[in-house]
C-alpha cells in the first residue's frame, strides 16, 4: 500500500459505490466483514476511503453482495487508478494532515466557492510573495526551504485549477486588503494580482466594504464549498476553525445549510465586477 496522502476523488467514488452496493444488497457491515474474515471497522474504512482498495478484498465484497460481472468488472478495472497517489503526494512534507483530504477533493472540483478569514486574502488568490510572508508568521519554525515548498504547493493548486477550467468564486471582507502582510510592495502586488484575477472569465470576486452591515457569514470562520462533478460525491463543505481544526463535511443537509448562508452573503455583498475599495 502507498503512503497515505489523502484519497483522490476516483478513490472516493469507488468507496461510495461499494457502500451503495452493500446497502442495496441488504448486507450488514458485520456480514461483509465476515466475508473478508476481518473486523467491521475494516469494511467501514474501505467505504470511507480511509484505506487503500485491495483487489482481493474488493473482489470478495462484490461476490458477497452478488454484484453481476457487468457491474463488478468496471469497479475492479478502476482499482489501479483509484489507488494511485494524488499529484500533491510529492508535497506531503509541506502539508498539514487536513490539507491532504481537502486538496484531494479540490483537485477535481469544477467550482470552488470561498469565504476566507476576515483579515486575509483567500488562499487561491494569494501571490507567492504574500503567501511566503504569511507562512513566515504562521509557521515560524519552518526553514526557508520548507516555506518555499508551501508556496510551490499553492502555486500548483492554482495552476491546476486554471488548467482544468474550474471556476473560483471568492467573497472577502475589505479588511483583508488593509491587513499588512509583508511590506508595501508585497501588498501592492497582491492588490494588483487581485484586480487582475477579477478580469478572468472563471474568477468571481466580491469584496464586502468595511462599512457594510452584518451579513449571514459575519463572524463565521473560513468556509469553502467544493462542487465535484461526480454524483457519488456531491458538494463538499470545508469549515475551518483557525488554529484548532478543519472539517471536511459531506452530509448533504449540513452542506446545503452552509451553501444557503454563502448564497445569502453573496447576494448581500456588492456585485461581481465592483472595483476594489481603496
Amino acid at each position: 500500500m502507498r503512503a497515505r496522502s489523502g484519497p483522490t476523488v476516483e478513490h472516493r467514488v469507488l468507496a461510495v459505490r461499494l457502500r451503495m452496493l452493500r446497502e442495496r444488497a441488504g448486507v450488514s457491515l458485520r456480514a461483509a466483514a465476515e466475508a473478508l474474515d476481518a473486523h467491521p471497522a475494516t469494511v467501514r474504512r474501505i467505504e470511507r476511503a480511509e484505506t487503500g482498495l485491495d483487489a482481493r478484498q474488493v473482489g470478495e465484497l462484490l461476490r458477497c453482495y452478488g454484484v453481476p460481472p457487468a457491474v463488478a468488472g468496471p469497479i475492479m478495472a478502476g482499482l489501479a487508478a483509484a489507488n494511485l497517489p494524488g499529484w500533491w503526494h510529492r508535497w506531503r512534507d509541506a502539508m498539514e494532515a487536513w490539507q491532504q483530504d481537502v486538496i484531494g477533493v479540490e483537485s477535481s472540483a469544477s467550482l470552488v466557492r470561498t469565504w476566507h478569514h476576515p483579515a486575509l486574502v483567500p488562499e487561491l488568490l494569494r501571490t507567492p510573495a504574500y503567501a511566503a510572508e504569511l507562512y513566515r508568521t504562521q509557521y515560524p519554525g519552518d526553514s526557508p526551504a520548507r516555506r518555499e515548498r508551501r508556496v510551490e504547493l499553492l502555486r500548483e493548486r492554482r495552476r491546476r485549477l486554471c488548467e482544468r477550467g474550474a471556476a473560483l468564486w471568492a467573497l472577502l471582507p475589505a479588511a483583508a486588503l488593509h491587513t499588512r502582510v509583508g511590506d508595501r510592495e508585497t501588498m501592492e502586488g497582491q492588490r494588483a494580482a487581485l484586480a487582475e484575477a477579477m478580469r478572468e472569465q472563471r474568477v468571481t470576486v466580491q469584496v464586502v466594504p468595511l462599512d457594510h452591515p452584518p451579513h449571514p457569514l459575519t463572524g463565521v470562520p473560513p468556509l469553502h464549498i467544493l462542487r465535484v462533478p461526480a454524483p457519488e460525491i456531491g458538494d463538499q463543505a470545508v469549515l475551518e476553525t483557525p488554529g484548532v481544526r478543519v472539517d471536511l463535511i459531506d452530509d448533504p443537509e449540513a452542506v446545503m445549510a452552509h451553501r444557503i448562508r454563502l448564497d445569502a452573503a453573496c447576494a448581500a455583498a456588492p456585485g461581481p465586477g465592483t472595483p476594489l475599495p481603496v
